[in-house]
């Protein structure tokens, strides 16, 4: 198996039908960001990706077609570049947090897995970083 077929089959359990639950996620977000705890890092920006992978509680009948029935993706990105917008963040981990708390934000969603990697921190790995999940304690 490789590592994209991990990746994917990994992920793929949060939907789940007998309990509810939609898989809703946003894959492979790059931006650039101001995280770090080196001297460099804290006099500019680097590239990270994110992963965002979110189990949504449904109802029993499928959603009208209105924008304001689903937890909406759209909102979801904009959410994570208002986050990492904001200025300078020494962990990664600080920065997967603050990412899963908006989430959970929305009493509709049960879980929320956060990976942040930074992109171009060692030239013999593709990336480094963390991967949390948080649950909603409202959900």
């Amino acid at each position: 198996m490789t590592v994209d077929q991990y990746k994917v089959s990994d992920t793929a359990k949060i939907a789940d039908a007998r309990s509810l639950i939609r898989h809703v996620f946003v894959r492979n977000l790059v931006l650039m960001a101001n995280v770090g705890i080196h001297s460099f890092e804290k006099t500019g920006t680097q590239r990270i990706r994110l992963n965002v992978d979110l189990a949504v509680r449904e109802t029993e009948q499928p959603p009208a077609d209105e924008i304001n029935q689903v937890v909406c993706y759209e909102e979801i990105t904009d959410g994570i570049k208002g986050i990492v917008g904001r200025g300078h963040v020494n962990l990664v981990e600080t920065l997967a947090e603050d990412i899963a708390a908006m989430c959970l934000e929305d009493p509709r969603v049960r879980s929320a897995r956060v990976r942040v990697e930074k992109l171009d921190i060692f030239e013999n790995a593709e990336s480094v970083g963390v991967e949390i999940e948080r649950f909603n304690s409202r959900a």
